[in-house]
């Protein structure tokens, strides 16, 4: 194992897949010169030249229906957003054409490509560039969600999307990149659709992904100080939606909260909510609770911010909640 950095494990997959495979091309803005906004494209331009990483006008709905159409002539493009704020200028090409290609050609044309990029609130951005489209995209036949947690899952997850056949939004942090974990030196992939026993407990199911689920594990560990147990799950991918690990483990510990930067209004939270209700509703010993930012745009000023913000204190408090203590 070695130690490195999100933004590296990124770099790293993307790298090892377009050695691995001539058609994997990466395109957005400032990906190629400046090494990506981030720096997750680090001297990928020197090693594979400007054919294949390609610097792109600030201009979203053009490059993703460029992107989406080389698919059908064979290519796997890899698509940056430098915020998934701005794949919004792309929507329309994501939804009505990278979805709907397989279905809509009689299973003719695959699409094979991943739009990746950061998600969510990353400090103070304001309310246009902190927005969590998770549940946006997930709500899309045909579109596969991949929201990856530690460099691990990030390398393992990135190069079975950049495999896979149908279209993937693999969504990031602009507050990841910096972090370290251990990431194997040797060829390795995650399949999607899996999610992750992160920690073992026996009390309380707490079901996460992204950056946040670092609050999970703050709370977890204060509460294991007052002898309560938590069991954590990493969902890694949103959509397909590892159903069957949520539901042992909520059969498992009779309790769950869910954590969840998003919007309150019809989330990933949500869907797993009536998911536990309607498969697993007898081994509940409490309403499930689901935790998730203020019903607001997201605030520029501080203070604001870190009301907004979902925090391991509001965590400790639903536990305790479905603990009834």
């Amino acid at each position: 194992m070695k130690t490195i950095q999100f933004r590296e494990a990124i770099a790293e997959a993307m790298s090892e897949e377009m050695r691995r495979d001539e058609s994997v091309y990466l395109m957005g803005e400032e990906v190629a010169e400046y090494n990506g906004a981030y720096k997750a494209s680090k001297g990928m331009l020197d090693e594979f030249g400007a054919k294949r990483v390609i610097d792109t006008p600030i201009a979203e709905l053009g490059f993703a229906g460029v992107a989406i159409g080389s698919t059908m002539t064979g290519n796997r493009p890899i698509v940056e957003y430098m915020t998934f704020n701005f794949s919004l200028v792309g929507i329309d090409q994501i939804i009505n054409n990278a979805a709907k290609i397989r279905q809509m050609s009689g299973g003719q044309f695959k699409c094979p490509i991943v739009f990746r990029g950061p998600t969510a609130s990353a400090g103070q951005l304001a309310a246009t560039h902190s927005q969590a489209f998770e549940n946006w995209f997930a709500n899309t036949p045909g579109l596969k969600v991949v929201v990856p947690s530690n460099p691990y899952d990030a390398k393992g997850l990135l190069k079975s999307a950049i495999r896979d056949d149908d279209p993937v939004i693999f969504m990031e942090s602009e507050q990841m990149y910096g972090d370290k974990g251990e990431v194997p030196e040797g060829e390795y992939t995650i399949p999607l659709g899996v999610a992750e026993l992160k920690r073992e407990g026996t009390d309380v199911t707490i079901v996460s992904f992204g950056k946040i689920i670092k609050e999970a594990y703050k709370a977890a560990d204060e509460l294991e100080k007052e002898g309560i147990s938590c069991e954590i799950i990493d969902l890694r991918t949103v959509r397909p939606l590892d159903r069957k690990a949520i539901l042992e483990s909520v059969k498992k510990t009779n309790r769950l909260v869910v954590l969840e930067e998003a919007w309150p209004f019809g989330n990933v939270s949500t869907e797993i909510t009536y998911l536990v209700q309607s498969e697993a509703f007898d081994y509940l010993d409490a309403p499930v609770i689901k935790i998730n930012t203020a019903d607001t745009p997201a605030p520029y000023s501080p203070v604001l911010l870190e009301e907004w913000l979902p925090n391991h204190t509001d965590v400790i408090k639903a536990v305790k909640k479905v603990m009834y203590k």
